[in-house]
C-alpha cells in the first residue's frame, strides 16, 4: 500500500469520528428541547435560536464532512485506479523487460556464434600465414645451404689449388737443392784445385828467390832489405785493395740502408686509398622518385641546380641519379641535400634551400672534424684556424684516385720516420710534409700551381720560411735549398708512387689494352685476341693449320718482346698462345 492510500484512509477515519460526534451531540440537544417546557422567556428563545443555529451549523458541517468523505472516497477510488494502472504498467514493464532480456540473450547467442566463426576464420588465416612463413624460411634455409655448399666447394677448390702450388713449390725446392748440391761439389773441386795451385805457386816463389840469391850473390842484409821492400810493396798493394773493398762495401751498405729506411717508412704508413671521381651516384628508393625530383615542368631540378651549383643527371639508370661537379665539397653538399630531400619526401624550391643550408653546415662540420683528426694523428697542435678549414676541404679532394688529406697524413709519417733515422728536426719536417699540398684546396679558385698557391697561403698565415720553402719546392717550381724541402719531396714521391696508392686514368688504361690486342692481332695466323685480368694477361688464339707448335712459341716470344718495347705498364704481362685443333666426324 502506498503512502497516499494511508493518508486518505486516516483522513476518512477522522472525518467519520467528527460526524459521529456531531450527530450524537445534536441528538442530545433535540432530546433536551423536547423534554423541557416551552417558556416564553426571551432568553430561552434566544438560547433556542442559538442552539438551532448551532444545530444548523453542525448539520452544515456534517454535510461538508459527508461531501469531504465523498471526495475522499472518490480520491481513494482514483488512487486505487492509479495503483491498478501502476500495477498494470509494472506488469507490462516486467513483460517488456523479459522480452528485452530474451532478445538480448538471443542477440548475445548470435554475437557469440559470429565471434566463434570470426575466431575460426582468423585462426585459419594465422595458420595459412604461419604455413607461408615457414615455407619462406625453408626456402631461405635451402638457399643458404646451397650457398654454403658452393662456398665449401670453392674453398675445396682453393685448397686443391694451394696443395698443387705447394707440391710444385716442394718440387722446385728439391730441384734447387739438387742444383745447390752440384754447385757445392763443383766449388769443393775448384777449392781443391786452387789449393793445389797455391802450393805450386808458393814452391815456384821459393825457387825463384833461391835462384835470385844464387844469381845475384846478395848478402843476408841486402837480401833482407830487398825482402822487406818486396813485402812492403805487397802490403801497400793489399792495403789499397782492402781500402777499395771497404769503400765499395760502405757505398753498397749505405744504399741498402737508405732503401731500408724508405721501405720501412712506406711499410709503416701503407694504407688503402678510395678512388673517387667528379661524379657521385645517389640510389633512389624507386623510379617514381625521379619525377618528384624533376618537378612540374622541371622547376625542382632547376631550383636544385641553381641553389647547389651541382649538375643533376637523370637518365635511364634504374633507381639512381648522377651528380656532377668539379668542386668535390660542393658535390658532396649537393649529394647530401638530395639524399635528405629523398628521405623526407617533400621536394619543392623552398624546401631545397632549407635542406641545402643544413647539408652545407653538416659538410663543414665533417670537414672540420676530419682536419682536426688528421692534425691529431700527425701530432701538430698549433696551426692557424684558416689552415684547418682548408685542410678540411681536402677531405673530398682526390689526386689520381688518392685522397689528398690521407696523402698528407701518409707523407708526414714517411717524412717523420726518415727524419728520425737521419736525426733531424722531426716536428718541422712532418709539418712541412703535412702542409705541402695545402694549395690544392684553392686550385679551382686561384690561378697557378698548387705548390706556389700553398706557399703563399702558408706564408700568409704565419708559417716559418723553412715550411714555406718546402711547400713551394716539392715539385721543383723552386729549386730545393734545405733538407726539409728535399725530405718533403722524397716523402711525397714515396706516398704517391707506392703500389696501390694511385690509379691511372681510364682513357690511358683503355688505350693500353687496345694496343696490347692490336700488337697480338697483327701477327700472322692469329684468329682471336683477348686482354684479360686488367691487362695482366693476353690470350692469343691461333689457327692450327697456319701455326704449328714451334710457331706458337715463336709467336708468344715476339708478342711479349714487342709489348716490352712499345708499352709502359706496371708489373708483368703474361702472353698465352692457344693452338687448338678439332676433328669432327658424323656417325650415320
Amino acid at each position: 500500500m502506498r503512502a497516499l492510500d494511508v493518508v486518505l484512509l486516516i483522513v476518512v477515519l477522522v472525518l467519520t469520528v467528527v460526524v459521529l460526534a456531531a450527530a450524537v451531540f445534536g441528538a442530545r440537544v433535540l432530546r433536551g428541547l423536547q423534554t423541557r417546557p416551552v417558556p416564553e422567556d426571551p432568553a430561552y428563545i434566544a438560547e433556542k435560536d442559538r442552539q438551532e443555529q448551532s444545530l444548523a451549523a453542525l448539520r452544515t458541517a456534517a454535510d461538508e464532512a459527508n461531501s469531504t468523505i465523498d471526495v475522499a472516497k472518490s480520491a481513494a477510488a482514483a488512487a486505487r485506479a492509479e495503483a491498478a494502472a501502476a500495477r498494470a504498467e509494472a506488469k507490462a514493464a516486467r513483460a517488456e523487460a523479459r522480452r528485452v532480456l530474451d532478445d538480448a540473450r538471443a542477440e548475445a547467442d548470435t554475437v557469440l556464434e559470429r565471434a566463434h566463426k570470426q575466431a575460426e576464420a582468423d585462426a585459419e588465416q594465422l595458420r595459412n600465414a604461419a604455413r607461408r612463413s615457414g615455407e619462406r624460411e625453408v626456402a631461405v634455409l635451402a638457399a643458404t645451404t646451397r650457398e654454403q655448399a658452393a662456398e665449401v666447394e670453392r674453398r675445396a677448390a682453393r685448397m686443391d689449388e694451394r696443395e698443387r702450388m705447394h707440391t710444385e713449390e716442394v718440387e722446385r725446392l728439391a730441384e734447387r737443392e739438387r742444383q745447390l748440391t752440384a754447385v757445392s761439389a763443383a766449388l769443393a773441386a775448384r777449392e781443391a784445385a786452387l789449393t793445389a795451385r797455391e802450393a805450386e805457386l808458393a814452391e815456384a816463389e821459393s825457387q825463384r828467390r833461391r835462384e835470385l840469391e844464387r844469381v845475384a850473390g846478395l848478402t843476408a842484409d841486402a837480401a833482407r832489405t830487398e825482402l822487406v821492400e818486396t813485402i812492403e810493396g805487397q802490403a801497400k798493394r793489399e792495403a789499397a785493395l782492402l781500402v777499395r773493398e771497404i769503400e765499395s762495401d760502405a757505398r753498397s751498405t749505405a744504399e741498402q740502408r737508405a732503401r731500408h729506411i724508405v721501405v720501412d717508412a712506406i711499410q709503416r704508413v701503407a694504407s688503402e686509398q678510395t678512388a673517387e671521381s667528379v661524379v657521385s651516384v645517389l640510389h633512389l628508393p624507386g623510379d617514381e622518385m625521379k619525377g618528384r625530383i624533376i618537378g612540374r615542368e622541371g622547376r625542382n631540378i632547376r631550383a636544385f641546380e641553381s641553389v647547389t651549383g651541382v649538375n643533376l643527371i637523370i637518365d635511364d639508370t634504374p633507381e639512381a641519379v648522377l651528380l656532377s661537379c668539379f668542386d668535390p665539397v660542393r658535390r658532396e653538399v649537393g649529394r647530401l641535400t638530395l639524399e635528405k630531400l629523398v628521405l623526407d619526401g617533400r621536394i619543392h624550391p623552398h624546401r631545397i634551400e632549407e635542406v641545402h643550408e643544413l647539408a652545407r653546415q653538416e659538410v663543414d662540420q665533417l670537414c672540420q672534424r676530419a682536419a682536426e683528426d688528421a692534425l691529431v694523428e700527425v701530432g701538430i697542435t698549433e696551426i692557424h684556424p684558416e689552415l684547418v678549414t682548408l685542410l678540411g676541404r681536402l677531405r673530398y679532394r682526390t689526386s689520381y684516385g688518392q685522397n689528398v688529406l690521407k696523402h698528407l697524413v701518409e707523407t708526414a709519417h714517411i717524412a717523420g720516420v726518415m727524419a728520425a733515422e737521419l736525426r733531424l728536426d722531426v716536428p718541422l719536417i712532418k709539418r712541412s710534409a703535412f702542409l705541402h699540398d695545402i694549395g690544392k684546396a684553392l686550385t679551382h679558385e686561384v690561378e697557378g700551381s698548387h705548390a706556389i698557391i700553398g706557399a703563399d697561403v702558408a706564408r700568409k698565415y704565419g708559417e716559418s720560411e723553412d715550411v714555406v720553402h718546402a711547400i713551394e719546392a716539392h715539385h721543383n717550381e723552386v729549386p730545393p735549398q734545405t733538407v726539409e724541402a728535399v725530405l718533403t719531396q722524397a716523402s711525397d714521391a714515396c706516398s704517391g708512387g707506392r703500389p696501390g696508392a694511385r690509379r691511372e686514368s681510364l682513357e690511358a688504361y683503355v688505350k693500353r689494352l687496345e694496343r696490347i690486342e692490336e700488337i697480338a692481332a697483327g701477327k700472322l695466323g692469329v684468329e682471336k685476341v683477348f686482354a684479360m685480368q686488367a691487362g695482366r694477361e693476353i690470350r692469343v688464339m691461333v689457327k692450327p693449320d697456319d701455326v704449328d707448335d714451334i710457331g706458337a712459341a715463336v709467336l708468344a716470344r715476339d708478342v711479349a718482346k714487342q709489348i716490352e718495347e712499345e708499352l709502359t705498364y706496371p708489373g708483368q704481362i703474361r702472353v698465352t698462345v692457344v693452338r687448338e685443333s678439332r676433328v669432327t666426324e658424323i656417325a650415320r
